[in-house]
């Protein structure tokens, strides 16, 4: 379109449209409505779903809404924890030692001394079932050093609160370690207290009467086999006394395998308090190692067999004088005991064995012990020319042969009952 003015001649365009800022923000609206549906609330609280228009994404709301009303219609299913009491509901944390940790190290520089034992009344164990045998009968724990989580998740949990759980390197038990296979976990305990543990109810119903009286055995290994043999055997309990090695002592505890858990344990007694754990009217019964004697005795020869083993008995208890040798005036002190065989009848009366060590025998307090409750020698026949059997070995042949006698007579007396 063209115009005339003062003689100019213009040409007219027609203008661009413009666009509000209002109808880009409807459009952009619009879309959104189309993405998502829009939803009206009601005066009554009902929540209604509209969709701006048809498609794909009608069904996909529809199918959630039925997916929600098949789970509605099924009941709660709440999934069942495993135990009562799991690790996580308990509340238990455990320290994770960091580098240069020094806790593991003190401990174990201390708790193998016996001084430090007897005065912090600590002990340690290792393992997991020895550790597992101490917690059943009442042992109380203190620290616990462990490479796996899944050690202590193995133990009670009951039997955790209170007690500091550190988190080690396995290497560092390894280096601590006195086992051959290390299993990844060690235990300090407050030293057991006989009285107080409750020692396994099979154990207590299988106990016979008997008592092992240990005298001078101070071989590690020997004593925990001993321990061991008596917990077989069902003794009522063992008495130690005072010259024997450690009952708690690592080695022990590793020869005993688990046997300290098994039969109650009195260590470090006097000879004069001894009497005070036996029942009324026991009889002490002393495995003489002293083999040569014992057999001058029941042969009734008086020779020089007999005076060489009294010269080596005053010797290990520091009472030799050549001059009493040849007076004989060693036997106004020196207990003379009846002698007989092991495997003759000794077990009629409560019955309490006294074992000695290898190197020192049987004690003086001991023999005279034996001769105030009417007890006697109990020998073990040996080959000529072998002076005396190992300790432990000695030990379990006595205790295994009066479960024997005890079983023998307790058959007769239930045949007598059944045919009067």
């Amino acid at each position: 379109m063209a115009a005339l003015a003062n003689g100019v001649r213009y040409t007219v365009r027609p203008l661009l449209s413009v666009v509000q800022s209002w109808d880009l923000d409807s459009r952009r609206w619009v879309r959104a409505l189309r993405r998502s549906p829009v939803k009206v609330v009601f005066p009554s609280g009902q929540v209604v779903e509209r969709k701006s228009s048809p498609g794909k994404q009608p069904q996909k709301a529809a199918s959630e809404t039925n997916t929600q009303e098949q789970r509605q219609k099924q009941p709660l299913q709440v999934p069942a924890s495993p135990t009562p009491s799991t690790w996580e509901e308990s509340g238990l944390r455990y320290d994770k030692a960091c580098p240069g940790d020094k806790r593991l190290s003190s401990v174990m520089t201390i708790v193998k001394s016996k001084s430090f034992r007897d005065k912090q009344g600590k002990i340690l164990l290792e393992g997991r079932r020895l550790i597992a045998d101490a917690l059943k009968v009442g042992a109380v724990p203190k620290v616990f050093f462990f490479s796996r989580l899944e050690y202590i998740k193995e133990l009670p949990i009951d039997k955790l609160k209170g007690v500091s759980l550190i988190k080690v390197k396995f290497e560092d038990i390894k280096d601590w370690s006195d086992l051959v296979t290390p299993q990844g976990i060690i235990g300090i305990f407050a030293k057991p207290d006989h009285v107080k543990m409750t020692y396994p109810h099979t154990q207590l119903r299988h106990s016979l009467p008997l008592v092992l009286i240990c005298d001078n055995i101070r071989d590690p290994g020997n004593l925990g086999t001993i321990l061991r043999s008596a917990a077989g055997a069902g003794c009522r309990k063992v008495l130690l006394t005072k010259g024997c090695v450690d009952a708690w002592e690592p080695k022990v505890l590793r020869a005993g395998m688990g046997a300290h858990f098994q039969v109650p344990v009195i260590s470090n007694l006097e000879w004069e308090t001894v009497p005070n754990y036996l029942p009324t009217d026991t009889r002490v019964y002393v495995a003489d190692n002293c083999g040569l004697y014992a057999q001058a005795q029941m042969s009734n020869k008086a020779n020089d067999q007999a005076r060489a083993c009294d010269r080596r008995f005053l010797k290990f208890h520091k009472l030799e004088e050549e001059e009493d040798l040849k007076s004989g005036a060693s036997k106004g002190w020196l207990p003379e005991l009846e002698v007989q065989s092991y495997d003759l009848d000794w077990t009629e009366a409560p019955a309490a064995l006294v074992i000695g060590g290898e190197t020192h025998g049987v004690s003086l307090e001991s023999l005279q012990l034996a001769g105030s409750t009417g007890g006697r020698r109990l020998l073990i026949p040996v080959t000529p020319g072998v002076d005396s059997l190992n300790s432990a070995m000695a030990a379990s042949i006595l205790l295994f042969e009066g479960k024997r006698q005890l079983r023998v007579r307790a058959e007769r007396l239930s045949r007598d009952r059944s045919h009067p």
